[in-house]
């Protein structure tokens, strides 16, 4: 799948986006992916077992990044930004294969994470706070 959230196909000559996306919906990335496959004739190759296991295959090089490092702070202070980028590289390869498998399958990822973390939320209610606690 490669560098897929970086190009766009426009009159048959690929650009690079510069500009830095702020927001955009699941669905606005899976359309993405969707014309990216469609334009270079990968959608036979996009099962749902190939684009599984190509997103293992990238879980296994974000797991690379962290493998020796041992406990990470928030927001990575200590580390040099060509090592940020590259965890934004692989962390962006697998969420675009999981929107695409997603889109294989026919399942509605936002609308079932929203409901995901809706059964989250009755099964692993707040601590209740009590008086002893205040």
């Amino acid at each position: 799948m490669g560098e897929l959230g970086e190009e766009i196909v426009v009159e048959e000559e690929i650009v690079v986006e510069e500009e830095k996306v702020k927001d955009i919906s699941l669905k606005d990335l899976s359309k993405k992916l969707d014309g990216f496959a469609k334009a270079r004739d990968w959608e036979k190759y996009h099962s749902p077992r190939n684009l599984l296991l190509a997103m293992v295959g990238v879980v296994g090089e974000l797991s690379e990044i962290f493998q020796w490092r041992g406990e990470v702070d928030k927001g990575l202070p200590n580390w040099e930004e060509s090592s940020k980028k590259h965890l934004g590289e692989e962390l962006s390869d697998v969420l675009l294969y999981l929107i695409r498998l997603a889109d294989v399958c026919g399942i509605d990822l936002a609308d079932a994470a929203v409901k995901k973390i809706v059964k989250n939320a009755i099964k692993y209610p707040p601590p209740e706070v009590t008086k002893d606690l205040l």
